[in-house]
Protein backbone atom coordinates (compact mmCIF):
# COMPACT_ATOMS: atom_id res chain seq x y z
CA UNK A 1 0.00 0.00 0.00
CA UNK A 2 1.34 3.36 -1.11
CA UNK A 3 1.65 6.03 1.79
CA UNK A 4 1.08 9.45 0.71
CA UNK A 5 2.15 11.51 3.35
CA UNK A 6 0.20 14.63 1.70
CA UNK A 7 -3.06 13.75 2.53
CA UNK A 8 -2.55 14.13 5.95
CA UNK A 9 -1.79 17.57 6.21
CA UNK A 10 -3.97 19.03 7.92
CA UNK A 11 -3.67 16.33 10.71
CA UNK A 12 0.22 16.95 10.96
CA UNK A 13 0.27 20.96 11.24
CA UNK A 14 -2.38 20.17 14.07
CA UNK A 15 -0.15 18.37 15.40
CA UNK A 16 2.69 20.41 15.45
CA UNK A 17 0.62 23.15 17.15
CA UNK A 18 0.07 20.35 20.09
CA UNK A 19 4.09 19.66 20.19
CA UNK A 20 4.79 23.34 20.48
CA UNK A 21 2.03 23.67 23.29
CA UNK A 22 3.86 20.46 25.21
CA UNK A 23 7.17 21.77 24.80
CA UNK A 24 5.92 25.52 26.28
CA UNK A 25 3.82 23.49 29.20
CA UNK A 26 7.45 22.38 30.05
CA UNK A 27 9.23 25.73 30.07
CA UNK A 28 8.82 27.95 32.72
CA UNK A 29 5.46 29.59 32.95
CA UNK A 30 4.54 33.37 32.08
CA UNK A 31 4.61 36.23 34.52
CA UNK A 32 1.20 36.09 36.83
CA UNK A 33 0.82 39.86 35.29
CA UNK A 34 0.56 38.68 31.67
CA UNK A 35 3.60 40.27 30.26
CA UNK A 36 5.43 38.30 27.56
CA UNK A 37 4.28 36.37 24.36
CA UNK A 38 2.40 33.45 26.36
CA UNK A 39 -0.21 31.70 24.19
CA UNK A 40 -0.97 34.46 21.53
CA UNK A 41 0.84 32.90 19.48
CA UNK A 42 -1.53 29.58 19.05
CA UNK A 43 -4.73 31.74 17.23
CA UNK A 44 -2.30 32.73 14.52
CA UNK A 45 -0.75 29.29 14.43
CA UNK A 46 -5.00 27.62 14.34
CA UNK A 47 -5.46 30.42 11.26
CA UNK A 48 -2.75 29.01 9.51
CA UNK A 49 -4.83 25.73 10.06
CA UNK A 50 -7.94 26.89 8.27
CA UNK A 51 -5.32 27.48 5.21
CA UNK A 52 -3.76 24.50 5.21
CA UNK A 53 -7.14 22.77 5.24
CA UNK A 54 -8.52 24.41 2.19
CA UNK A 55 -5.97 23.66 0.38
CA UNK A 56 -6.67 19.59 1.27
CA UNK A 57 -10.05 20.00 0.03
CA UNK A 58 -9.86 18.12 -3.12
CA UNK A 59 -7.30 15.61 -1.78
CA UNK A 60 -8.74 12.20 -1.56
CA UNK A 61 -7.43 8.88 -1.21
CA UNK A 62 -7.15 5.62 1.58
CA UNK A 63 -4.36 5.31 4.33
CA UNK A 64 -3.75 2.54 6.85
CA UNK A 65 -5.98 -0.66 4.96
CA UNK A 66 -8.49 1.59 4.35
CA UNK A 67 -9.09 2.66 8.17
CA UNK A 68 -8.58 6.28 7.03
CA UNK A 69 -10.36 7.83 4.33
CA UNK A 70 -9.52 11.20 3.22
CA UNK A 71 -12.38 12.54 0.43
CA UNK A 72 -14.28 15.69 0.28
CA UNK A 73 -16.66 15.11 3.60
CA UNK A 74 -13.66 14.48 5.52
CA UNK A 75 -11.78 17.39 4.23
CA UNK A 76 -14.59 19.44 4.58
CA UNK A 77 -15.21 18.86 8.20
CA UNK A 78 -11.30 19.12 8.90
CA UNK A 79 -11.72 22.63 7.64
CA UNK A 80 -14.36 23.66 9.89
CA UNK A 81 -12.80 22.24 13.00
CA UNK A 82 -9.90 23.79 12.25
CA UNK A 83 -12.24 27.15 11.86
CA UNK A 84 -13.83 26.70 14.84
CA UNK A 85 -10.23 25.60 16.70
CA UNK A 86 -9.35 29.15 15.63
CA UNK A 87 -12.06 31.38 16.62
CA UNK A 88 -12.14 29.36 20.15
CA UNK A 89 -8.60 29.80 20.82
CA UNK A 90 -9.12 33.26 19.97
CA UNK A 91 -11.80 33.80 22.32
CA UNK A 92 -9.82 32.37 25.25
CA UNK A 93 -6.41 34.18 25.06
CA UNK A 94 -7.61 36.57 27.82
CA UNK A 95 -9.86 34.15 30.01
CA UNK A 96 -10.16 35.25 33.19
CA UNK A 97 -10.83 31.80 35.06
CA UNK A 98 -7.35 30.50 34.32
CA UNK A 99 -4.29 31.54 35.88
CA UNK A 100 -1.31 32.24 33.68
CA UNK A 101 0.75 29.45 34.24
CA UNK A 102 -2.04 27.26 33.24
CA UNK A 103 -2.73 28.27 29.76
CA UNK A 104 -0.57 26.36 27.87
CA UNK A 105 -1.78 23.33 29.65
CA UNK A 106 -5.19 24.66 29.03
CA UNK A 107 -4.79 25.11 24.61
CA UNK A 108 -2.80 22.04 24.74
CA UNK A 109 -5.78 20.06 25.76
CA UNK A 110 -8.08 22.77 23.13
CA UNK A 111 -5.78 21.04 20.46
CA UNK A 112 -5.29 17.84 21.04
CA UNK A 113 -9.57 17.28 21.60
CA UNK A 114 -9.34 19.32 17.71
CA UNK A 115 -6.56 16.61 16.34
CA UNK A 116 -8.83 13.93 17.89
CA UNK A 117 -11.88 15.67 16.12
CA UNK A 118 -10.22 15.26 12.48
CA UNK A 119 -8.90 12.11 13.26
CA UNK A 120 -13.13 11.24 13.54
CA UNK A 121 -13.70 13.04 10.39
CA UNK A 122 -11.94 10.52 8.20
CA UNK A 123 -12.15 7.45 10.00
CA UNK A 124 -13.58 4.84 7.87
CA UNK A 125 -13.87 1.71 10.59
CA UNK A 126 -15.99 1.34 13.30
CA UNK A 127 -12.70 0.65 16.12
CA UNK A 128 -11.25 3.69 14.67
CA UNK A 129 -13.75 6.10 15.02
CA UNK A 130 -14.18 4.78 18.92
CA UNK A 131 -10.88 5.63 19.13
CA UNK A 132 -11.19 9.02 17.35
CA UNK A 133 -13.91 9.69 20.05
CA UNK A 134 -11.97 9.04 23.04
CA UNK A 135 -9.25 11.37 21.98
CA UNK A 136 -11.28 14.17 21.08
CA UNK A 137 -13.53 13.36 24.04
CA UNK A 138 -10.90 13.15 27.12
CA UNK A 139 -9.33 16.45 27.12
CA UNK A 140 -12.83 18.10 27.38
CA UNK A 141 -12.76 15.81 30.83
CA UNK A 142 -10.05 18.01 32.11
CA UNK A 143 -11.03 21.24 30.99
CA UNK A 144 -14.32 21.45 31.75
CA UNK A 145 -13.67 21.85 35.34
CA UNK A 146 -10.99 24.64 35.15
CA UNK A 147 -12.91 27.33 36.59
CA UNK A 148 -11.16 28.54 39.03
CA UNK A 149 -12.37 27.47 42.54
CA UNK A 150 -16.13 27.49 41.28
CA UNK A 151 -17.84 24.40 42.77
CA UNK A 152 -19.91 24.52 39.92
CA UNK A 153 -17.71 24.13 37.08
CA UNK A 154 -16.29 21.03 39.04
CA UNK A 155 -19.82 19.70 39.36
CA UNK A 156 -20.14 20.57 35.51
CA UNK A 157 -17.13 18.29 34.97
CA UNK A 158 -18.57 15.28 37.04
CA UNK A 159 -21.63 15.29 35.13
CA UNK A 160 -19.86 15.38 31.69
CA UNK A 161 -17.35 12.53 32.76
CA UNK A 162 -20.04 9.76 34.13
CA UNK A 163 -22.56 10.89 31.24
CA UNK A 164 -19.64 10.54 28.56
CA UNK A 165 -18.39 7.30 29.93
CA UNK A 166 -21.62 5.61 30.11
CA UNK A 167 -21.98 7.16 26.16
CA UNK A 168 -19.31 5.58 25.40
CA UNK A 169 -19.65 2.14 27.25
CA UNK A 170 -22.95 1.66 25.23
CA UNK A 171 -21.26 2.54 21.87
CA UNK A 172 -18.58 -0.04 22.77
CA UNK A 173 -21.07 -2.36 23.63
CA UNK A 174 -23.31 -1.95 20.49
CA UNK A 175 -19.88 -2.09 18.50
CA UNK A 176 -19.80 -5.55 19.51
CA UNK A 177 -23.16 -6.41 18.58
CA UNK A 178 -22.75 -5.02 15.22
CA UNK A 179 -19.09 -7.12 14.66
CA UNK A 180 -21.04 -10.25 16.17
CA UNK A 181 -24.02 -10.07 13.38
CA UNK A 182 -21.70 -8.57 10.81
CA UNK A 183 -18.29 -9.97 10.70
CA UNK A 184 -16.93 -6.51 10.00
CA UNK A 185 -16.04 -3.19 11.08
CA UNK A 186 -15.08 -1.05 7.94
CA UNK A 187 -17.96 1.16 6.23
CA UNK A 188 -17.50 0.42 2.96
CA UNK A 189 -17.79 -3.18 3.85
CA UNK A 190 -20.87 -2.71 6.29
CA UNK A 191 -22.75 -1.17 3.43
CA UNK A 192 -23.51 -3.90 1.38
CA UNK A 193 -25.10 -5.79 4.34
CA UNK A 194 -28.97 -6.09 5.47
CA UNK A 195 -30.37 -3.53 8.20
CA UNK A 196 -33.40 -4.00 8.68
CA UNK A 197 -34.66 -5.41 11.66
CA UNK A 198 -36.45 -8.91 9.72
CA UNK A 199 -32.87 -9.21 7.98
CA UNK A 200 -30.06 -8.57 10.87
CA UNK A 201 -32.04 -7.76 14.19
CA UNK A 202 -28.45 -7.69 16.26
CA UNK A 203 -27.08 -5.48 13.71
CA UNK A 204 -30.19 -3.12 14.45
CA UNK A 205 -29.73 -2.69 17.72
CA UNK A 206 -25.77 -2.77 17.49
CA UNK A 207 -25.50 0.16 15.30
CA UNK A 208 -28.59 2.23 17.24
CA UNK A 209 -26.16 1.65 20.60
CA UNK A 210 -22.82 2.36 18.80
CA UNK A 211 -24.65 6.09 17.70
CA UNK A 212 -25.71 6.53 21.11
CA UNK A 213 -22.25 7.77 21.59
CA UNK A 214 -22.58 10.42 19.01
CA UNK A 215 -26.04 11.10 19.93
CA UNK A 216 -24.33 11.90 23.48
CA UNK A 217 -21.89 14.80 21.45
CA UNK A 218 -24.99 15.89 19.88
CA UNK A 219 -26.84 16.47 22.89
CA UNK A 220 -29.89 15.08 21.24
CA UNK A 221 -32.63 14.20 23.59
CA UNK A 222 -32.88 11.67 25.85
CA UNK A 223 -29.13 11.86 25.75
CA UNK A 224 -28.52 15.98 26.96
CA UNK A 225 -28.59 15.83 30.50
CA UNK A 226 -24.99 17.08 30.70
CA UNK A 227 -25.55 19.73 28.51
CA UNK A 228 -27.31 23.04 30.43
CA UNK A 229 -25.30 22.51 33.51
CA UNK A 230 -22.26 21.74 31.58
CA UNK A 231 -22.79 25.20 29.77
CA UNK A 232 -23.48 26.76 32.69
CA UNK A 233 -21.25 25.56 35.37
CA UNK A 234 -17.82 25.51 32.95
CA UNK A 235 -16.45 29.25 31.89
CA UNK A 236 -17.68 30.95 29.00
CA UNK A 237 -14.37 30.06 27.09
CA UNK A 238 -14.33 26.22 27.65
CA UNK A 239 -18.22 26.36 27.33
CA UNK A 240 -17.89 28.05 23.92
CA UNK A 241 -15.66 25.35 22.33
CA UNK A 242 -17.49 22.34 24.11
CA UNK A 243 -20.72 23.77 22.63
CA UNK A 244 -19.81 24.07 18.66
CA UNK A 245 -16.73 21.41 18.21
CA UNK A 246 -17.66 17.97 19.32
CA UNK A 247 -21.02 18.65 17.52
CA UNK A 248 -18.98 18.23 14.15
CA UNK A 249 -17.35 15.36 15.18
CA UNK A 250 -20.77 13.76 15.98
CA UNK A 251 -22.01 15.05 13.05
CA UNK A 252 -19.91 13.74 10.38
CA UNK A 253 -19.67 10.42 12.20
CA UNK A 254 -23.57 9.85 11.76
CA UNK A 255 -23.59 10.68 8.35
CA UNK A 256 -20.96 8.05 7.19
CA UNK A 257 -23.45 5.50 9.67
CA UNK A 258 -26.85 6.73 7.93
CA UNK A 259 -25.00 6.64 4.45
CA UNK A 260 -24.98 2.99 4.83
CA UNK A 261 -28.66 2.76 5.63
CA UNK A 262 -32.00 2.83 3.58
CA UNK A 263 -34.60 5.14 4.67
CA UNK A 264 -37.19 3.26 4.83
CA UNK A 265 -35.46 1.19 7.69
CA UNK A 266 -36.25 1.16 11.12
CA UNK A 267 -33.49 2.87 12.71
CA UNK A 268 -34.15 5.86 10.76
CA UNK A 269 -37.80 5.91 11.83
CA UNK A 270 -35.98 5.96 15.16
CA UNK A 271 -34.35 9.01 14.34
CA UNK A 272 -37.29 10.60 13.42
CA UNK A 273 -38.78 9.82 16.68
CA UNK A 274 -35.51 11.31 18.51
CA UNK A 275 -35.39 14.51 16.02
CA UNK A 276 -38.95 15.28 17.02
CA UNK A 277 -38.61 14.83 20.78
CA UNK A 278 -35.37 17.10 20.81
CA UNK A 279 -36.50 20.19 18.92
CA UNK A 280 -39.59 20.11 20.96
CA UNK A 281 -37.95 19.80 24.48
CA UNK A 282 -35.31 21.64 23.97
CA UNK A 283 -37.30 24.75 22.89
CA UNK A 284 -39.86 24.46 25.47
CA UNK A 285 -37.04 23.75 28.36
CA UNK A 286 -35.47 26.85 26.81
CA UNK A 287 -38.39 29.22 27.32
CA UNK A 288 -38.29 29.59 30.86
CA UNK A 289 -34.40 29.95 31.27
CA UNK A 290 -32.94 33.28 32.64
CA UNK A 291 -29.28 32.18 32.29
CA UNK A 292 -28.14 33.33 28.77
CA UNK A 293 -25.40 29.69 28.64
CA UNK A 294 -28.54 28.05 29.89
CA UNK A 295 -31.10 29.09 27.13
CA UNK A 296 -27.83 28.24 24.46
CA UNK A 297 -27.57 24.88 26.30
CA UNK A 298 -31.09 23.71 25.81
CA UNK A 299 -30.97 25.60 22.59
CA UNK A 300 -28.71 23.09 21.62
CA UNK A 301 -30.98 20.39 22.18
CA UNK A 302 -33.07 21.72 19.91
CA UNK A 303 -31.15 22.12 17.30
CA UNK A 304 -29.50 18.81 17.20
CA UNK A 305 -33.18 17.69 17.14
CA UNK A 306 -32.91 19.63 13.35
CA UNK A 307 -29.73 18.33 12.50
CA UNK A 308 -31.18 14.91 12.22
CA UNK A 309 -33.85 16.29 10.18
CA UNK A 310 -31.01 16.30 7.45
CA UNK A 311 -29.84 13.08 8.36
CA UNK A 312 -33.77 11.21 8.41
CA UNK A 313 -33.65 12.28 4.94
CA UNK A 314 -31.29 9.49 4.58
CA UNK A 315 -30.21 11.24 0.69
CA UNK A 316 -27.57 13.01 -0.80
CA UNK A 317 -29.36 16.03 -0.57
CA UNK A 318 -30.44 15.16 3.28
CA UNK A 319 -26.79 14.63 4.16
CA UNK A 320 -25.20 17.72 2.90
CA UNK A 321 -28.20 20.00 3.97
CA UNK A 322 -26.89 18.39 7.85
CA UNK A 323 -22.91 18.92 7.37
CA UNK A 324 -23.57 22.61 6.11
CA UNK A 325 -25.96 23.54 9.11
CA UNK A 326 -23.60 21.91 11.64
CA UNK A 327 -21.36 24.55 10.31
CA UNK A 328 -23.78 27.30 10.39
CA UNK A 329 -23.92 26.00 13.87
CA UNK A 330 -20.64 26.16 14.81
CA UNK A 331 -20.80 29.46 13.70
CA UNK A 332 -24.00 31.38 15.32
CA UNK A 333 -23.15 29.92 18.70
CA UNK A 334 -19.28 30.78 18.53
CA UNK A 335 -20.89 34.42 17.80
CA UNK A 336 -23.13 34.21 20.52
CA UNK A 337 -20.32 33.23 22.81
CA UNK A 338 -18.22 36.11 21.61
CA UNK A 339 -20.01 38.42 22.91
CA UNK A 340 -21.20 36.93 26.29
CA UNK A 341 -17.04 36.55 26.91
CA UNK A 342 -16.67 39.74 25.38
CA UNK A 343 -19.25 41.51 27.97
CA UNK A 344 -18.16 39.51 30.99
CA UNK A 345 -14.96 40.80 32.51
CA UNK A 346 -14.69 38.39 35.77
CA UNK A 347 -16.17 35.38 33.60
CA UNK A 348 -19.16 35.07 35.18
CA UNK A 349 -22.24 33.89 33.86
CA UNK A 350 -24.84 36.33 32.28
CA UNK A 351 -28.56 36.66 33.11
CA UNK A 352 -30.99 38.12 30.57
CA UNK A 353 -31.11 41.25 32.95
CA UNK A 354 -27.02 41.90 32.24
CA UNK A 355 -27.97 42.93 28.77
CA UNK A 356 -30.44 45.20 29.27
CA UNK A 357 -29.44 48.43 28.10
CA UNK A 358 -26.50 47.13 25.89
CA UNK A 359 -27.23 48.89 22.81
CA UNK A 360 -26.53 51.67 24.66
CA UNK A 361 -23.54 50.79 26.32
CA UNK A 362 -21.79 48.72 23.33
CA UNK A 363 -24.00 49.17 20.01
CA UNK A 364 -21.35 47.16 18.28
CA UNK A 365 -21.97 44.17 20.48
CA UNK A 366 -25.58 44.29 20.36
CA UNK A 367 -25.61 44.26 16.90
CA UNK A 368 -23.39 40.95 16.77
CA UNK A 369 -25.38 39.75 19.18
CA UNK A 370 -28.47 40.61 17.72
CA UNK A 371 -27.20 38.80 14.45
CA UNK A 372 -26.37 35.36 15.96
CA UNK A 373 -29.53 35.48 17.99
CA UNK A 374 -31.27 36.29 14.56
CA UNK A 375 -29.39 32.93 12.89
CA UNK A 376 -30.39 30.71 15.85
CA UNK A 377 -33.78 31.65 15.26
CA UNK A 378 -33.47 31.13 11.81
CA UNK A 379 -34.61 34.44 10.12
CA UNK A 380 -33.78 35.62 6.48
CA UNK A 381 -31.05 36.98 5.06
CA UNK A 382 -28.75 34.82 7.84
CA UNK A 383 -27.35 31.66 7.37
CA UNK A 384 -29.45 30.02 10.10
CA UNK A 385 -32.50 30.50 7.63
CA UNK A 386 -30.96 29.04 4.54
CA UNK A 387 -30.04 26.44 6.94
CA UNK A 388 -33.12 25.33 7.96
CA UNK A 389 -34.63 25.64 4.17
CA UNK A 390 -32.15 23.28 3.15
CA UNK A 391 -32.84 20.93 5.84
CA UNK A 392 -36.28 20.98 5.57
CA UNK A 393 -36.42 20.95 1.78
CA UNK A 394 -34.31 18.00 1.62
CA UNK A 395 -36.85 16.02 3.79
CA UNK A 396 -40.09 16.73 2.20
CA UNK A 397 -41.93 13.97 0.88
CA UNK A 398 -38.94 11.38 2.16
CA UNK A 399 -41.75 9.81 4.06
CA UNK A 400 -41.35 12.00 7.28
CA UNK A 401 -43.70 14.86 6.25
CA UNK A 402 -45.03 15.16 9.69
CA UNK A 403 -41.53 15.69 11.09
CA UNK A 404 -41.15 18.60 8.97
CA UNK A 405 -44.50 20.15 10.42
CA UNK A 406 -43.09 19.76 13.75
CA UNK A 407 -39.49 21.39 12.91
CA UNK A 408 -41.49 24.40 11.39
CA UNK A 409 -43.53 24.62 14.87
CA UNK A 410 -40.31 24.42 17.37
CA UNK A 411 -39.26 27.37 15.01
CA UNK A 412 -41.81 29.65 15.60
CA UNK A 413 -41.75 28.60 19.35
CA UNK A 414 -38.05 29.31 19.50
CA UNK A 415 -38.29 33.06 18.10
CA UNK A 416 -39.77 33.98 21.55
CA UNK A 417 -36.35 33.10 23.78
CA UNK A 418 -34.00 34.36 20.79
CA UNK A 419 -35.92 37.67 20.30
CA UNK A 420 -36.09 37.99 24.27
CA UNK A 421 -32.11 38.15 24.20
CA UNK A 422 -32.53 40.89 21.58
CA UNK A 423 -35.74 42.90 23.28
CA UNK A 424 -33.11 42.63 26.62
CA UNK A 425 -30.88 44.07 24.69
CA UNK A 426 -32.43 47.16 22.70
CA UNK A 427 -35.73 47.64 24.63
CA UNK A 428 -34.87 47.18 28.27
CA UNK A 429 -33.25 50.28 29.74
CA UNK A 430 -30.28 49.73 32.40
CA UNK A 431 -29.89 50.59 36.07
CA UNK A 432 -26.86 49.15 36.70
CA UNK A 433 -25.87 46.53 34.39
CA UNK A 434 -22.85 44.09 34.14
CA UNK A 435 -19.65 45.85 33.48
CA UNK A 436 -18.39 44.22 30.23
CA UNK A 437 -15.30 44.94 28.96
CA UNK A 438 -14.55 46.42 25.91
CA UNK A 439 -13.33 44.15 23.23
CA UNK A 440 -9.39 44.90 21.54
CA UNK A 441 -9.38 45.96 18.19
CA UNK A 442 -8.41 42.82 16.64
CA UNK A 443 -11.26 40.74 18.79
CA UNK A 444 -13.79 43.16 17.40
CA UNK A 445 -12.54 42.44 13.79
CA UNK A 446 -13.16 38.96 14.58
CA UNK A 447 -16.68 39.53 15.79
CA UNK A 448 -17.75 41.65 12.34
CA UNK A 449 -16.53 38.63 10.66
CA UNK A 450 -18.29 36.48 12.57
CA UNK A 451 -21.70 38.32 12.13
CA UNK A 452 -20.58 39.27 8.19
CA UNK A 453 -20.24 35.26 7.89
CA UNK A 454 -23.56 34.44 8.72
CA UNK A 455 -25.15 37.18 6.63
CA UNK A 456 -22.80 36.54 3.43
CA UNK A 457 -23.80 32.55 3.75
CA UNK A 458 -27.27 33.65 4.12
CA UNK A 459 -27.59 35.52 1.21
CA UNK A 460 -24.62 33.24 -0.92
CA UNK A 461 -24.71 29.98 0.14
CA UNK A 462 -24.25 28.19 -3.23
CA UNK A 463 -20.15 27.23 -3.03
CA UNK A 464 -20.26 25.97 0.45
CA UNK A 465 -23.26 23.60 -0.23
CA UNK A 466 -22.01 22.31 -3.24
CA UNK A 467 -18.77 21.35 -1.68
CA UNK A 468 -20.80 20.05 0.51
CA UNK A 469 -23.34 18.36 -1.58
CA UNK A 470 -20.28 16.67 -3.77
CA UNK A 471 -18.76 15.04 -0.59
CA UNK A 472 -22.09 13.29 0.57
CA UNK A 473 -22.85 11.74 -3.14
CA UNK A 474 -19.25 10.76 -3.07
CA UNK A 475 -19.78 8.31 0.18
CA UNK A 476 -23.63 7.30 -0.84
CA UNK A 477 -23.10 3.27 -1.94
Amino acid sequence: MKFDISLLLPELFQILIILGLFVQTLMKPEAEDGKGFGVRWVPWAAAAGIAVSVYSLKLSGSLFWDTYQVDGLSQFFKMAVALGFAIASLNAVNTPTVKEAQRADYFLFFALSSFGLMLLASSAELITIYISLEIASYSLYAIIPLRGNDPQAAEAGIKYILFGAAATAVALFGLSYILASQNTTYLHVLATKPWSWSAAPMAVVGITLFMVGFFFKLALFPFHFWCPDVYDGTSNETAAFAATLPKLGAVVVLIRLVALLKPEIEIITVMAILSAASMTFGNLAALVQKDVKRILGYSSVAHAGYVLVGLVAASAAGLSAAGFYSLIYLLMNLTCFWVICSLSRDGKNLMLDDLNGLYQRAPYLAFILAVGAFALVGLPPTAGFIGKLFLLTAAWNRGYNWLIIIAALNTAISIYYYLNIVRHAYTHESEEGVQFQEPRCCSSVWGGVLAASLLILGVLPESVFHWMEAAARQIMP
